[in-house]
């Protein structure tokens, strides 16, 4: 699995790294979070542990927000887990109504940091899966919705298409499949 870790603090970077490297494969720190978008562009980040404030003349926790929301934003987003010093309830919540699986307050309890970002990386996953079989379904009913639409000829003239592509463009595989000749094949494909 692979973490990327992102806080301001160096030691906080070093100390996570250093818990985290024993549990998960490969961990990635940075204490600049505009680095985030080419950290996750790969597509290859199982979860992200994400500091809430990065700005020390606002404590609010809206920089956190505002990396969450771009994150969240990206195609098959990475599970995230909100880290931060200052334990307000509010922020908490907030942040998991933009999209975090989870947060952690500062200090931390290794093994609960540990699980936390482990079900969180779990919870996104399934959801993950979910999301796609969802898109899955919708377009086999678009297609299947398509497919009401057509007429004979063009039901046929889809089949034998997709016997072609079975039989990786042989047509004489195509043609014995369909239990038509060569020829009649290659008058049904000049009409198409």
């Amino acid at each position: 699995m692979k973490i990327v870790v992102v806080d301001d603090n160096p030691a906080v970077r070093t100390a996570l790294r250093l818990i985290l490297g024993n549990e998960f494969g490969e961990i990635v720190t940075s204490g600049d979070p505009r680095l985030l978008p080419a950290l996750l562009r790969g597509g290859d980040v199982d979860g992200v542990l994400l500091d809430m404030n990065f700005n020390s003349t606002s404590l609010d926790g809206s920089d956190g927000l505002f990396w969450l929301e771009r994150i969240k934003e990206m195609e098959n987003p990475p599970a995230v887990v909100v880290i931060t010093a200052f334990g307000e309830v509010s922020l908490a919540v907030d942040a998991m109504k933009l999209g975090a699986e989870d947060f952690v307050i500062k200090p931390w309890e290794n093994d609960e940091l540990i699980a936390k970002l482990r079900g969180a990386i779990e919870r996104n996953r399934m959801e993950r899966r979910r999301l796609s079989a969802v898109s899955e379904a919708e377009a086999l009913g678009q297609r299947e919705s398509q497919r009401q639409q057509m007429t004979l000829e063009q039901v046929k003239m889809e089949h034998v298409k997709a016997v072609i592509t079975q039989c990786q463009g042989n047509l004489s595989a195509a043609a014995e499949r369909l239990g038509v000749n060569r020829q009649t094949l290659y008058n049904l494909l000049k009409k198409s």
